[in-house]
């Protein structure tokens, strides 16, 4: 599943609250910033625990304001761990 998060979601440490989530949903891929202010994840794991992890970007951490999510399928790439770029 590729998610992109819009809003108050850079300098508030969402990648590292991100990659705790996942950690803790054993989800795989990875977060990063995008140059426009949002942030970009690629994550892979069982329906149900990325379903509870879409509904965790929809608010993020404390410090964020997410604004929008916006998130599509994709084939799975066979992640091994989840990443922060």
């Amino acid at each position: 599943m590729q998610i992109q998060v819009y809003g108050r979601v850079q300098g508030v440490g969402f990648r590292y609250y991100t990659q705790k989530k996942a950690y803790e949903l054993e989800i795989e891929g990875f977060v990063k910033n995008k140059a426009d202010g949002s942030v970009f994840i690629e994550a892979e794991g069982i329906e149900k625990n990325l379903n509870e992890f879409l509904l965790w970007c929809h608010q993020g951490p404390t410090w964020a304001r997410v604004k929008e999510v916006k998130f599509q399928e994709i084939p799975p790439l066979n992640y091994s761990d989840f990443k922060i770029k």
